[in-house]
């Protein structure tokens, strides 16, 4: 595991390092209220309660199927949300920004959820305290249902910085998102109707 852990930090700050040669160096560094920005500091958010959800379900089932999805998600999000937040590092941008989440898609008059939820797809306050008082098949069912929604916005988002990033390597990264979460997407549909459940929308 250790050296498992090892390569992961090597390839994070191999993609974190690239972006001075691809579209993130001195000279063509990405606005504050660019499309590269924006998605970098809202996908850090939107990953990091994907990585809070899959922690709690973790410890709320012994069900070995999910925990092994949790534990591959909070890993790849984790390691994805590094990344975004190292870019705005090395492009010496805030990670906080005043303007409304998804402004840089032109989505940031769109009423938020409250609650909690600030982009598509995430879960409210009160949903991630329902899945903390859950255990078993009943955590394994809302956590799927509540991650299939998750990725379903992250996708959204990160379609919208194929489409408007400049930076190669983000978008690169975002192409991945899409199909890696595409992907789990359909497991989680296949995990959820072995459990009698389907996706709530």
């Amino acid at each position: 595991m250790a050296g498992a852990a090892a390569a992961v930090l090597v390839a994070v700050g191999a993609l974190t390092y690239a972006v001075a040669e691809d579209g993130g160096g001195s000279s063509g560094t990405p606005a504050a209220d660019s499309a590269d920005a924006g998605f970098a500091r809202d996908m850090a958010v939107h990953h990091q309660q994907a990585v809070e959800m899959s922690y709690i379900v973790r410890d709320r089932t012994d069900d070995k199927d999910v925990r092994l999805l949790a534990y591959d998600i909070a890993q790849t999000q984790a390691n994805q949300r590094g990344m975004l937040l190292g870019w705005l590092d090395l492009w010496e941008l805030p990670k906080v920004s005043s303007k409304p989440p998804m402004t840089w898609m032109g989505m940031g008059d769109m009423p938020s959820a409250g609650d909690g939820s600030l982009m598509p797809g995430m879960a409210t306050n009160a949903e991630m305290k329902k899945l903390q008082g859950l255990s078993g098949r009943q955590a394994e069912v809302f956590y799927l249902q509540l991650m299939t929604e998750h990725h379903k916005g992250g996708i959204h988002m990160a379609e919208g910085c194929v489409d408007k990033c400049t930076v190669g390597v983000e978008k690169r990264l975002a192409q991945g998102m899409v199909a890696g979460q595409q992907s789990e997407i359909e497991l989680m549909a296949d995990m959820l109707k072995e459990r009698d459940a389907k996706p709530r929308s």
